[in-house]
This record gives C-alpha cells, sequence and structure tokens, in this order.
C-alpha cells in the first residue's frame, strides 16, 4: 500500500510541476544560447519602439583615453544580445589603442580587457560570453601588433550588470579597456 501511495505522490507531484513549468521561460544557457520564443498575444493599439541604436562595444577607461587622443568613444557601448564579434566602429577604436599601444605615447605599456554580459543567462554562460567578447578585442589588439603579453583578459560576465530592459542591458554588454596596474 505504501509503494502504491508513493507512485502516486510522485505521479501527481511529477505531473504538477510539468503544469507549472510551461510558464516559466527557459534560462539561457550554452546549450540554448537563442532566446526563449516569445508567445503571441493579441494585437494591441500600443506603440512599439525601435531598439535604441547600436554604438561601439568598446569602453576605452579614462586613463587611456587621458594619454592617447582616441576618437569616437561613445559612452554607452554595447554588444548585440547572445553575440561577440567587433563592428567597424569598434575596429576603429581598437586601431587607435592599438597605436597609441605601438608607437605612441604608451609603448610598451599592458591594457586589460574586461568582457561583460547583461544579467540574463546563467552564470556561467554569461562569464563564457564576456570571455568571447574579451577575446574578440584581444585578438584584434594582436592583429595590429600588441604583443600578446601586454595584454591582460578576462570576464566578468554579469558580475557588475546594472540594466533592467533592453537599452540599459546593451550597456551591460561591453569590453571595458584600461591601462593595466
Amino acid at each position: 500500500m505504501q509503494a502504491r501511495s508513493l507512485a502516486v505522490l510522485i505521479t501527481l507531484t511529477a505531473a504538477g510541476a510539468a503544469a507549472c513549468s510551461h510558464d516559466r521561460p527557459e534560462p539561457r544557457t550554452a546549450a540554448t544560447a537563442q532566446p526563449a520564443p516569445v508567445a503571441e498575444t493579441e494585437p494591441t493599439n500600443a506603440r512599439v519602439e525601435a531598439p535604441p541604436v547600436r554604438a561601439d562595444v568598446i569602453q576605452v577607461g579614462p586613463n587611456l583615453r587621458e594619454a592617447c587622443p582616441i576618437q569616437n568613444v561613445q559612452q554607452a557601448p554595447k554588444f548585440d544580445f547572445d553575440k561577440s564579434n567587433l563592428t567597424q566602429s569598434d575596429r576603429d577604436v581598437l586601431a587607435q589603442v592599438a597605436a597609441c599601444l605601438t608607437t605612441g605615447r604608451l609603448k610598451g605599456r599592458a591594457v586589460k580587457l574586461v568582457g561583460r554580459a547583461d544579467p540574463r543567462g546563467e552564470a556561467e554562460y554569461n562569464m563564457g560570453l564576456g570571455e568571447q567578447r574579451a577575446m574578440s578585442a584581444k585578438s584584434y589588439l594582436e592583429q595590429l601588433g600588441v604583443a600578446e603579453g601586454r595584454l591582460n583578459h578576462t570576464s566578468r560576465g554579469a558580475m557588475d550588470a546594472q540594466g533592467h530592459d533592453e537599452e540599459t542591458w546593451q550597456i551591460d554588454r561591453r569590453v571595458d579597456i584600461d591601462l593595466a596596474p
């Protein structure tokens, strides 16, 4: 009798969990890198605003900006959701940094690259995504002649993320670059 009661309890618990879980979005993981599908809703008269225009994803720190005349650095750098590729404007900023580190005022100095992610997704996934973003910047700087030993890279994932909506999550998705201590 106890075995049958236990089997019924397990079946009811599993059925209840399945019924409750369909309303929750799947967490983003390395295996499920795509965002969860959005449920269809009835059309409304609400106005849908376009996402903000993408800015550079490289945020150059104040110490580096002070020492080198780097142009076109915007204050709200961002990667696209779930991406780690550099755009031409990102490459332009990194080229200026590379010139400063190879032939300019900071010749021979080391820099640190910190990859970051927005708070959506699992911590392990976000750490990996931050790492990919930092590596994209590092690889490009190496192509431009900056010695690998002068490029320290790490990921903070979403540890310092402060965003709460798409506009502010975009600010969280970046690579910070500044002089190494």
